[in-house]
């Protein structure tokens, strides 16, 4: 793959602001449509549902979308999600501390992260393959130490988090903007973010330009997978129970919050408020569903068929370039 010019980068990143433009301007219509259709959708209960819901969508996002900038993929963060609700859950269990609880584990998901970049960088194995093996392995993992079963029974001081609310916003958004700040900075405004766009670009070309390729690799799969576990974290605190298979599916929607927001399978595009509009996007869909009483399967269908048809513009687009 050769390099990205100046010219077409320029012309991506317009592209991109034109997308995230039109995609907020479809969130307000979205939002409009079901506050005319039902009389729920503003109640203050389903509000906070809904930031709730697309707080938890939009962090293991944004580790998605740097993955996905360097033109790489992580099937891994839902089974992560789950795996790591599990992991915190049976050490809140066992009398740890809440802040070494989570200290722990998002250890894990550090260890995680560098072993997709080791098996990618050093054994050559695609980032498609590795990291849908990990998904296996995780959930594997993870109903072996429950048997299948739920963890019960957490604190009051950890479950009671995700339901606080500060300045009558809820504290899991709040998590959102946390993440969302540093890596909005990282990307846009440090050395290593430009590393991070110039492999996806080309990776033969950032090396030639002295850009340490194994190291970016190795940090981006890093974040990813940290992120997901700070999200079953967060995700256990929210439902009150370690469970294995809590995040089955999420690796779909957060590729899908991604790529609706404008980062390109392709590498070398993508951002922050991107990404959160997707995956605000993709959660105000499912409340919608529910709150209509649309079978919620129909959801599944309209992310992949919105994923087939961003995809091919963005193939369609560079063929023009």
């Amino acid at each position: 793959m050769t390099a990205i010019s100046l010219d077409n980068r320029r012309n991506l990143i317009n592209v991109t602001i034109l997308l995230n433009l039109t995609l907020f301007a479809l969130l307000i219509v979205m939002w409009l449509s079901l506050a005319l259709s039902t009389d729920t959708f503003w109640s203050f209960a389903n509000v906070s549902n809904l930031f709730r819901q697309s707080a938890l969508l939009s962090i293991i996002a944004l580790g998605q979308t740097a993955v996905i900038i360097t033109a790489g993929i992580d099937l891994s963060v839902g089974a992560m999600v789950g795996f790591s609700s599990v992991v915190v859950s049976l050490l809140l269990k066992q009398g740890v501390p809440i802040p070494g609880a989570i200290g722990l584990t998002l250890l894990l998901g550090v260890a995680v992260g560098l072993y997709h970049g080791f098996a990618i960088r050093r054994l050559g194995i695609p980032p498609f393959i590795i990291t849908l093996s990990s998904l296996s392995v995780l959930t594997g993992i993870g109903l072996l130490l429950t048997n299948g079963s739920t963890i019960s029974g957490l604190p009051a001081a950890f479950t009671g988090f995700s339901r606080a609310t500060f300045l009558g916003v809820p504290s899991l958004f709040w998590m959102v903007i946390v993440v969302a700040v540093p890596i909005y900075l990282l990307l846009n405004h440090t050395p290593f973010g430009r590393y991070i766009f110039a492999v996806g670009s080309s990776p033969e070309a950032a090396r030639l330009s002295g850009i340490n390729v194994n190291r970016t690799v190795y940090l981006v799969y890093i974040l990813s997978s940290t992120l997901a576990a700070l999200t079953g974290i967060l995700t256990a605190s929210r439902i009150s129970i370690g469970l294995a298979t809590t995040g089955m599916g999420w690796e779909l929607q957060s590729i899908a919050a991604a790529v609706i927001g404008g980062a390109s399978l392709f590498g070398a595009v993508g951002g922050v408020a991107g990404s959160l509009l997707g995956a605000m996007a993709l959660t105000t869909i499912n409340n919608g569903a529910n709150l209509l009483n649309i079978n919620p399967f129909w959801q599944q269908i309209i992310t992949g068929l919105l994923i087939v048809a961003i995809v091919y513009v963005d193939q369609f687009r560079r063929a023009r370039q």
